[in-house]
């Protein structure tokens, strides 16, 4: 982590400061850390420490232990299913929404980040490309005219990173997750709304599916199934 010091929104720079380090593993999953460290690490006084911490605990990312100091937690699987649960009970209406009267700006906006991220994979560049991937969300769940729910979209993402996990190369290519967000992105731009949130709705499970099952692997665990059908979107 790097020292912030005084600065401007000094509460926020720390806040992303220790959700990076946590999302990077920098600030390993298990561990305990007392918020005096992070203070003395970051370069600043531990209240403000304190209340980002607060933040990310009601994230799920931390847990306070009484009299010990904050840890870090380590995803399950049943906390990505429930990840992409909320997901795609948020991210499907708010695509229907966005899609009902696309903006100019909208459209701009999703072809800006479909550019970055045809070129990240023309050049493989997966930190790149997942960049401009969360763009891509942010951007739809804005236009649904609710901005808590796109900050809130976009903090259950590092739930997702924490475990490290990714599908690319793996179960599916950066051109076939590239192949998802353009069907989205088409059907926004044309209004045709129904047809956008079930593209939504697919892609959000069929990413919730890959990842869950690669992760059962990996330990060696039978595969769950992902119950997710009741989150189907009734419009």
């Amino acid at each position: 982590m790097q020292r912030i010091g005084d600065t401007a929104n000094l509460g926020e720079k720390i806040l992303d400061e220790l959700r990076t380090a946590i999302v990077s593993g920098e600030l390993v999953p298990g561990r305990l850390y007392s918020v005096h460290e992070l203070a003395e690490r970051l370069g600043v006084s531990r209240t403000p420490v304190r209340e980002a911490l607060i933040q990310l605990a009601a994230q799920g990312m931390v847990r306070f232990e009484r009299n010990r100091g904050v840890r870090i937690l380590q995803t399950s699987l049943h906390d990505l299913e429930e990840v992409f649960a909320i997901r795609l009970l948020l991210e499907v209406p708010a695509t229907f929404r966005a899609a009902g009267q696309p903006t100019p700006h909208l459209r701009r906006e999703l072809r800006t980040q479909l550019d970055r991220m045809r070129a990240a994979a023309d050049e493989h560049d997966e930190s790149e490309f997942m960049s401009a991937d969360r763009r891509f969300h942010e951007v739809i769940n804005e236009a649904s005219g609710n901005v808590r729910l796109a900050r809130y979209v976009d903090s259950l993402r590092d739930m997702v990173l924490l475990r490290g996990t990714s599908t690319v190369d793996r179960s599916r290519s950066l051109q076939d997750i590239l192949a998802e967000h353009e069907t989205v992105a088409e059907l926004i731009e044309n209004g045709r709304a129904q047809e956008a949130a079930e593209a939504m709705r697919s892609h959000l499970l069929n990413t919730a599916r890959l990842l869950v099952a690669q992760e059962a692997a990996e330990r060696g665990d039978p595969v769950p199934s992902v119950s997710l059908e009741w989150t189907r979107y009734p419009g």
